[in-house]
């Protein structure tokens, strides 16, 4: 199993302590999701960029 590189049940827990519905938590900008997941807004590292491209990588739709 591929460790999880979101932190959803934090993400999950912050949006509904601030009152955000489930419809409106996956409508959320790039900036809310950074500020949901503790990011504080900052530019994604490359190293994480790295293991996101390796975790989804683009390839053809089926």
């Amino acid at each position: 199993m591929l460790p999880s590189l979101f932190p959803w049940a934090v993400m999950l827990r912050a949006a509904l302590s601030a009152g955000i519905a489930p419809d409106a938590f996956w409508r959320l900008s790039l900036r809310e999701w950074r500020w949901l997941a503790g990011e504080g807004g900052e530019a994604m590292s490359r190293g994480r960029l790295a293991a996101l491209m390796g975790a989804f990588p683009d390839g053809e739709d089926e």
